[in-house]
């Protein structure tokens, strides 16, 4: 049974900022990862103009900023491009769908509903008090955000019905999509009523029994075994059926330098950001994809599968965080270009035992102490612990 939470979640937001060692970080949730050009625009001339340069991705396939040095002014510029739709509950928009969805596999373009639940969740007033570390999921089927154990979620099926997924496990429960979106929000507010200070349902003594309960839903169905989700995600080059191209590029420790952003942006196609902190960019001509890998390669977007940046992820370290024992970007990118890594496969780099930013599934701990690292192999089932 999980320890019981000692006090509020603090979890950032846009408007509730994390006063790091470096400055205030303010994080901003993209419900299934989409963000327009003008939205990316407007976050990469924010991270230059009044913060550190970067745009950091995490493992909800959420943004943020560091070192912010106005905070009104960065709330101000996002909810001019729409990323700020609702100053009560901007902190609930934690929705993960599958990347790839309606361009590439799965059972069901779950694009709509993801629209429909972030609608929903901001007209219910109610809901604004979810905790910030509440994920829904919608899975098309492929199984990519299923395995990512959100609170509350569906996932497509072959036959066009959907399996109801609560605490990262399937009820054996299966939904008509047509009342996906509204099982999901009753759901969210039995959550809330039942929660006492838990965070996660999971952390709710008998949770899934008592929202199924509230739901007045009863299994139905063979329960799925759900899959782990990938590690790195997609990267490179992905063909859709319609003939078009999506470019899936990853990211060194999850960081967009802003002069990226810029050039991500004028692309003008359609971006997602995944929880694996890489970018798709969707909707290609072959022409223009071979341009897009000629010119942001060379920048950073890493297009190779096979790339020692994709196992390797680290919290902010040194000088960001003040708990952190070094500079562990810093050292974690000197062991890869040096091949001096460790331990082989994916792998955490963290300051301190907090391991914020850890990455779902069978990672190895790097851990940074007063005398060194130390490296263990375990598994992690959260996701976007901390503030990194």
């Amino acid at each position: 049974m999980p320890s019981p939470r000692s006090g509020p979640d603090k979890c950032p937001g846009a408007l509730q900022v994390h006063v790091a060692a470096d400055g205030p970080l303010a994080r901003v949730r993209i419900p299934g990862g989409v963000v327009t050009s003008p939205q990316l625009q407007a976050l990469a001339a924010a991270a230059q103009e009044i913060g550190k340069g970067e745009i950091e991705l995490t493992s909800r396939g959420n943004l943020q900023l560091r070192a912010l040095r106005d905070p009104d002014d960065f709330a101000r510029r996002i909810e001019a491009v729409g990323l700020l739709p609702s100053t009560t509950h901007e902190r609930v928009r934690n929705i993960l769908a599958s990347p790839l969805s309606g361009r590439i596999g799965g059972h069901a373009d779950v694009r709509g509903l993801v629209t429909a639940l972030d609608r929903g969740l901001c007209d219910d007033p109610a809901l604004a008090d979810l905790p910030g570390r509440t994920l829904f999921t919608i899975d098309d089927g492929s199984g990519d955000v299923s395995g990512l154990r959100g609170d509350l979620g569906v996932h497509a099926l072959s036959d066009g019905r959907f399996a109801l997924i609560l605490a990262g496990a399937d009820t054996g429960a299966r939904l008509a999509e047509i009342d996906a979106v509204e099982v999901l929000l009753t759901a969210a507010r039995t959550f809330d009523e039942i929660r006492g200070d838990a965070w996660r349902l999971s952390e709710v003594p008998g949770g899934t029994e008592r929202v199924l309960e509230g739901l007045g839903l009863e299994n139905d169905g063979e329960p799925l075994a759900l899959p782990d989700a990938p590690g790195p995600g997609p990267i490179g080059w992905l063909d859709q059926p319609d003939g078009g191209v999506t470019l899936a590029g990853g990211l060194a420790f999850g960081t967009l330098p802003a002069r990226l952003a810029e050039f991500l942006a004028a692309v003008e196609k359609p971006i997602v950001i995944t929880p694996w902190r890489s970018v798709l960019l969707s909707d290609l001509d072959e022409w223009t994809a071979e341009q897009v890998v000629r010119v942001l390669a060379p920048m950073g977007l890493i297009f190779d599968e096979n790339s020692p940046y994709l196992q390797v992820s680290a919290c902010v370290g040194q000088p960001g965080c003040a708990r952190s024992h070094t500079d562990v970007r810093a050292d974690a990118r000197a062991a890869i270009e040096g091949d001096d890594l460790p331990t082989q496969g994916r792998q955490h780099w963290s300051g301190c035992d907090r391991k914020c930013g850890r990455p779902h599934g069978e990672v190895t701990d790097v851990v940074a102490g007063p005398d060194g690292y130390r490296s263990t192999a375990s598994r992690h089932d959260g996701t976007e612990n901390g503030p990194s």
